[in-house]
């Protein structure tokens, strides 16, 4: 699933291509992709329609438009989802679940989704800790990138939760925009084992943590994110690269790239965990 990075590239893309411009008209090809807009294909069509979009942002994984009207549309990628931007009178793709055009008669939009576990909906924006976001997001932390974001008061919700810290970091209440990927990075880069308990880290190494997790998602965005297959492209159907700088994630068998080691993968949460044995040591076991 997309991260941080791989969605902020996303919106970047939106930003230069979308904003500014009216809707024309809204075709929606698949019903699965419109389905967490409860109140179905017509009001969303015909709320859409006409609307212009004013701005594209994000929070954590999210993305969003803010129309002129107050509402915005709300999208989200899930495992395959893409935006593009597309000529008029390009042949459509295989998996094309929604087309939005323009009253410039320029490049339309397209809602391209292999698997459907992604979708758009409208949604309300409302006002959270001084920032409008849109309503059904309202529950998402801010994420590492947020100038907003505070790593002191985040440490320190991190250390107060009773959990394994890879958890702690996937929790999108806690801190957004971190998923698998940059989970395994960040600890790679601070030496914490993913099952080490969250209560029993340090303030330091709480911080040190976070602040790995923004510099590593910081670092993939000016690549492009991470690019594994086809399925995640910027607007323009391009891949990002940065796969190839990853330390931990994928490379089970490969040599530390710091001790030497062979990357080992283990189990987690119906997904993989990928870490170095000698250098991200697996905790002790408490005592009772």
């Amino acid at each position: 699933m997309p991260e941080l990075p791989e969605v902020e590239v996303v919106r970047s893309g939106l930003e230069t291509h979308v904003v500014g411009r009216t809707v024309t008209s809204v075709e929606v090809l698949h019903p699965r992709a419109i389905r967490r807009h409860v109140l179905g294909e017509a009001d969303f069509v015909g709320r859409l329609t006409g609307a212009k979009i004013t701005a594209a942002r994000r929070r954590g994984k999210y993305l969003w438009f803010d129309l002129a009207d107050g509402a915005a549309v709300l999208a989200h990628l899930g495992m395959s989802g893409q935006m593009l931007v597309q000529p008029r009178g390009v042949v459509d793709e295989k998996h094309l679940r929604v087309r939005v055009r323009f009253a410039d008669d320029g490049p339309e939009l397209r809602f391209v989704d292999q698997r459907t576990f992604g979708g758009l909906s409208l949604s309300e924006l409302v006002e959270v800790d001084g920032t409008v976001v849109p309503s059904a997001v309202a529950h998402i932390a801010r994420d590492p990138m947020d100038p907003l974001f505070d790593v002191v008061a985040a440490s320190r919700a991190l250390r107060a939760r009773r959990t394994e810290v890879k958890r702690a970091l996937l929790d999108q209440t806690l801190v957004s925009g971190v998923g698998n990927i940059y989970a395994d990075e960040a600890l790679w880069r601070v030496g914490l084992h993913w099952s080490r308990p969250t209560d029993r880290l340090t303030a330091t190494q709480a911080r040190d943590v976070l602040t790995a997790a923004a510099d590593v998602m910081a670092e993939a965005l000016l690549v492009g994110g991470t690019s594994f297959d086809a399925l995640y492209v910027n607007v323009n159907g391009e891949s990002g690269y940065f796969s190839r700088s990853l330390d931990a994630y994928g490379r089970e068998g490969e040599p530390c790239r710091r001790c030497g080691s062979p990357i080992v993968r283990e189990a987690f949460a119906n997904r993989s965990s990928f870490s170095c044995p000698s250098c991200q040591p697996k905790p002790r076991t408490r005592r009772r």
